[in-house]
């Protein structure tokens, strides 16, 4: 450009306007405005000095550049399916989730070369190593378990990158096709079985149940029956007692009334049982032995009693008492039974 032909005023606006372009321009490498959630790394020459944290930092124009753009936040690194073989030699496929946070972003940014594809290769490499150790059952079972071992060994282990492995999540286990149609056969078998061996428990506890009831009931019975033999007993031993009483009574009146009492009390019960057999309703036969002397003897022997000794009456009180005619002879020997 030829700047001869130019006077003096046009010439200082040029240089001033190129001082102002230079001055922007420096402003604009010398003012750096990070977001919030991320921290930049400064470089000078090419050599790491400083991290820029989140608002509005100043750099060295031309001398310090910005390095690495680090997330600080906490991200979700999702671990790609892959095979696994178990200790049984079982196949299952496996995939899942870290959780992880960058707590040292200098070492973020220069201790490793990829943090990401470092992490989630380091992840694939220990759950094939750790459910190698476990049978399909366990690895099944035991989701926990290898998490937990996951989280403790992953955490350790990245640690000189400045990375904090917050969580790690088994997503999926899953066995071949085949394997699973077996494990479903022998979950039904073993469904079965235990139904089986309950219904059996079942019907023992019911068995046992009844002879329990049955033992009880026998008991309760036999206790019934000491209790009324007892009560049995005791109102036999009562009535004894009243009969002995009874007969004390008796013996103590004929003491002291005499013969005479006595003779009309046995006379007035003879009497009275034959009333009271001749005036049942429910009596329609009376069977009277042939050999009516024998009954008119007995009459005779209560009208004796009655009567007492020879010459003297009935004993005071005594209701008077009808002299009947002697029975006659009794028929010649035949039916021994007659009714009358």
């Amino acid at each position: 450009m030829d700047l001869s032909g130019l006077d003096m005023p046009a010439l200082g606006t040029i240089v001033l306007i190129a001082l102002i372009l230079l001055g922007v321009v420096t402003a604009a490498k010398g003012i750096r405005q990070v977001p919030q959630g991320e921290v930049w790394t400064v470089e000078r020459f090419g050599a790491f000095t400083r991290l820029l944290d989140p608002g509005l930092n100043f750099i060295i124009p031309y001398i310090d550049s910005i390095g690495k753009r680090i997330n600080v936040q906490e991200v979700v690194l999702d671990i790609p399916e892959q095979a696994v073989i178990t200790r049984d030699n079982a196949t299952v496929s496996v995939d899942g989730i870290v959780y992880y946070r960058v707590m040292d972003p200098g070492k973020a940014a220069y201790a490793v070369q990829d943090l990401t594809s470092a992490l989630a290769a380091l992840s694939m490499t220990n759950i094939r190593a750790v459910i190698g150790e476990m049978d399909l059952d366990g690895t099944l079972s035991g989701r926990e378990r290898i998490n937990s071992q996951l989280l403790s060994i992953l955490d350790g282990a990245t640690d000189p990158w400045g990375v904090k492995v917050s969580r790690v999540e088994i997503r999926k286990i899953e066995p071949p096709e085949n394997l699973i149609r077996a494990m479903n056969l022998q979950m039904t078998a073993e469904r079965e079985r235990r139904a089986t061996v309950a219904k059996a428990e079942g019907e023992r506890e019911a068995e046992v149940k009844r002879a329990e009831g049955a033992k009880q009931a026998q008991i309760l019975e036999a206790e019934g029956r000491r209790e009324a033999a007892m009560r049995d007993a005791e109102a036999r031993e009562r009535l004894a007692e009243a009969e002995a009483n009874a007969t004390r009574m008796v013996a103590e009146a004929a003491a002291g009334a005499g013969v005479e009492a006595l003779r009309y009390f046995i006379s007035d019960k003879y009497v009275r049982a034959f009333e009271r057999l001749a005036e049942s309703p429910n009596q329609k036969l009376v069977l009277v032995p042939m050999e009516s002397a024998g009954l008119a003897g007995g009459i005779v022997a209560a009208l004796e009693l009655l009567r007492g000794p020879a010459g003297a009456g009935p004993p005071a009180g005594a209701p008077a008492v009808a002299t009947r005619p002697a029975p006659p002879a009794p028929p010649p020997a035949g039916n021994p039974w007659t009714t009358g």
